[in-house]
């Protein structure tokens, strides 16, 4: 989920997003189904109709569970992200009804979700959100609200030799709020919508003699603005897509207007492809690139996001990366794949100065948990030069809702 990524409680708001992915495939019944991996499985339905039931292929499969799921359901997820260390995050998600109500896509249930999270490192947030559709599905609102202490390490805004190696430790407390209303056109394939975020933060600095290596900072600061977005999505299945492209740009305006103190822009443009290739293989390919300009704080300038590097490792007034997975369903509702990265900072975008990459890769198994509505969960095991990690995956590494 890519509006995740403004504020640097993103670091804990990621294992949030699959939480909320659990909680998403009660409300978002896919127009096909995922990779089918036995010849006599149905056929993929078409497109604007409701998913039909698989015929029973001996592997376990929670489908029928999700089609009757409803009322309250507790959700718990490990946090395995390196800048925080390991941890949980859990809540519980109210159905307003059962998934199998659903017909052709329409019917969907709103839901309202509270949770909390904690770390090893002593991070920590509470969280609550509502997800709301309106006028046949066509329109979609999602209303959330976090309080978060996040403890982190800042190694400058692009190459910093002295902080490369000797990181600043610092603590951020966003009370954050956030509201987005997005609108189908038609039965197209096109979204437009538009988001507003407030956040007011506290920063800490656990040695006072270091502030001095962190620009443009403020122990407190207050962020308000307005992102409007256009989103174009093909995928297959939005969880484990198999074909389809998703292309999304937005443009984030914050500043007095909108209850902000400082004035600046963050724009940002990602595209996923992904292709069915033959003996059960499925490649994607994932880029994206963000900038900031203005007087943006220091904890929201775009840092690099893939497998195995630590969440804002790598800051830059732009970022740009890229990533290619190939996966393999090589028996029954088992795959492997394999993944590998790259992504850049710098600052001045005419100039590109302090630039610094990084590469990263891994491999990965999932097993197709929901077949009916495309769901595949496993593990990612993922390397760089900084760290080693591991994630818990529901649906795919790069899933937008």
């Amino acid at each position: 989920m890519s509006s995740t990524r403004l504020h640097p409680a993103a670091v804990l708001c990621q294992p949030v997003a699959r939480l909320l992915a659990l909680a998403l495939v009660l409300s978002v019944p896919v127009e096909s189904s995922a990779a089918e991996p036995e010849a006599s499985s149905p056929e993929p339905a078409a497109a604007g109709t409701a998913p039909t039931k698989p015929e029973d292929d001996g592997w376990p499969d929670a489908s029928d569970f999700l089609d009757k799921k409803y009322g309250f359901l507790p959700i718990a997820m490990p946090i395995t992200e390196p800048a925080v260390g390991y941890g949980a995050a859990g809540g519980i998600a109210f159905l307003s009804r059962p998934l199998g109500d659903a017909r052709a896509g329409l019917g969907r249930p709103n839901i309202t979700f509270v949770g909390g999270m904690g770390t090893e490192n002593r991070s920590w947030g509470t969280f609550a959100g509502d997800m709301r559709h309106w006028l046949d599905d066509r329109i979609q609102t999602l209303v959330g609200m976090a309080y978060l202490s996040v403890k982190l390490d800042f190694h400058g805004l692009g190459e910093n030799s002295l902080l490369k190696d000797n990181p600043v430790r610092y603590t951020l407390e966003p009370a954050a709020f956030a509201l987005r209303a997005r609108y189908r056109f038609g039965d197209t394939l096109f979204w437009a919508g538009a988001s507003y975020a407030f956040a007011t933060t506290e920063v800490l600095v656990d040695a006072p003699e270091e502030i001095a290596s962190i620009p443009d900072y403020d122990k407190r600061s207050r962020v308000g603005g307005l992102t409007p977005s256009a989103t174009y999505d093909s995928r297959d299945s939005m969880f484990t897509a198999t074909s389809g492209s998703y292309l999304e740009a937005s443009c984030g305006v914050f500043g007095k207007a909108f209850g902000g103190q400082d004035s600046f822009q963050r724009a940002s443009v990602t595209g996923i492809q992904y292709f069915e290739l033959p003996l059960k293989l499925y490649l994607g390919f994932r880029g994206d690139a963000t900038a900031a300009f203005g007087d943006a704080p220091f904890y929201l300038h775009p840092y690099i996001s893939l497998r195995g590097v630590p969440v804002m490792r790598y800051q830059g007034e732009e970022i740009a990366q890229a990533e290619t997975e190939l996966r393999w369903q090589f028996w029954g509702r088992l795959s492997v794949l394999g993944f590998a990265g790259v992504g850049s900072a710098w600052n001045d975008f005419e100039h590109v100065d302090s630039p610094q990459s990084v590469v990263a890769g891994g491999t990965g198994m999932r097993y197709e948990l929901a077949r009916r509505y495309g769901l595949h969960m496993g593990v990612d095991v993922a390397f760089s030069r900084d760290t080693t990690a591991f994630y818990i995956q529901v649906g795919s590494a790069w899933m937008r809702p």
